[in-house]
């Protein structure tokens, strides 16, 4: 069976400097691709893994790096007039990158994650993948219930039967359903300080917080580097910003009827920002089945068009906006007030609910 994987193209995208360049604040990913299309480019292969741009007209300070990686198409751009460190952190970032998709992915038979889904235990396991799995079930804690990295068993039940029976069918019967249902339920991922280990039949899908977690390392990997204003998008974003005298960057968030249009404008203060809507994947022809599940009833979510979750770690936004993508609004302010973040819910009439 092929495995479904996102229409949507995915821009994973850096744009880091030091202060004293005088990076401009306003940088979107708009003007990051008028400034290649008025700029000539030199490309030079750094491995078998990395070919980089360099540009030598209006983008001379921009390095760029094209490929896949975490199962979707993706781009990388550093803003730095010294040509051998922007490469340098390309390859450094890429290397981060690819070291987390080894652990993290499911489109990689060999990675971690695949094995702990396969043999149902995993020793001597990465420290990475126990410290996700330990933030997953916090997630799950805090949300009561409504983030669970264990719904990839619904995932794989409806994924086989759209490949069984066309994309035109209806879903999977309510009894397929609820078996599945039996193998979605975070408590039964057990934890120690070196082994992993799942109850029979369960598996597990790190795809609705992993990029935040990527994302993450990989600020924290320019940060250390000795990077002062850094922006990073991996599916989620984050800003770095050590000059408290640096204007802060603007993230729009696009309507999802048209992707085109801006609904709301969002100032990022060394914050992150991450969006879940059922547009990303649709499992079938009317989008009435998706890559989001609700863990309690195994269906999607249609609660909202999207939601957008800003918070201080890309990772807790990640998580957040998956998980609220299956709560009613009061249980989502809750969670919004217990812990100071802001939430933008877009309701299916297009109404923005915007909480903090």
């Amino acid at each position: 069976m092929k495995p479904l994987r996102p229409l949507r193209r995915r821009f994973i995208g850096i744009a880091a400097t030091c202060t004293a360049l005088g990076m401009a604040s306003g940088l979107t990913r708009h003007a990051l691709a008028s400034a290649a299309a008025t700029s000539s480019w030199k490309a030079s292969e750094i491995s078998p893994d990395i070919v980089i741009w360099r540009g030598t007209g209006a983008s001379a300070d921009t390095t760029v790096w094209r490929g896949i990686a975490l199962g979707a198409d993706a781009e990388l751009r550093i803003i730095h007039p010294d040509a051998v460190f922007a490469q340098n952190m390309v390859t450094r970032s890429i290397a981060e990158l690819r070291r987390l998709e080894n652990t993290f992915s499911l489109y990689q038979h060999d990675s971690a994650l695949s094995r702990l889904n396969r043999d149902g235990v995993l020793n001597n396991a990465d420290t990475d993948l126990l410290i996700l799995l330990n933030e997953a079930a916090h997630y799950a804690a805090l949300t009561g219930g409504a983030f669970d990295p264990t719904v990839q068993a619904l995932w794989e039940l409806y994924a086989s039967h759209f490949a069984q029976h066309g994309t035109s069918s209806d879903g999977p019967s309510e009894a397929a359903v609820e078996l599945a249902l039996q193998r979605v339920n975070v408590a039964g991922i057990s934890l120690s300080d070196t082994q992993i280990s799942l109850q029979p039949g369960m598996k597990v899908t790190l795809n609705g917080i992993a990029q935040g977690y990527i994302t993450d390392r990989v600020t924290d990997l320019l940060r250390n580097a000795g990077l002062d204003r850094a922006l990073v998008d991996m599916g989620e974003i984050r800003e770095l910003n050590k000059n408290n005298a640096a204007p802060a960057w603007r993230a729009g968030l696009k309507d999802p009827q048209a992707p085109e249009k801006l609904l709301d404008t969002v100032l990022l203060n060394n914050d992150a920002l991450s969006t879940s809507g059922s547009y990303g994947t649709w499992l079938d022809d009317t989008g009435r089945y998706t890559h989001l599940f609700n863990p309690k009833t195994g269906e999607s979510p249609r609660l909202y068009q999207s939601v957008s979750v800003l918070a201080p770690r890309a990772t807790t936004a990640d998580a957040l906006s998956t998980a609220f993508s299956s709560m009613p609004v009061s249980s989502v302010e809750k969670v919004v007030k217990q812990l100071g973040i802001r939430a933008w819910l877009i309701l299916p009439d297009g109404q923005i609910l915007a909480k903090a």
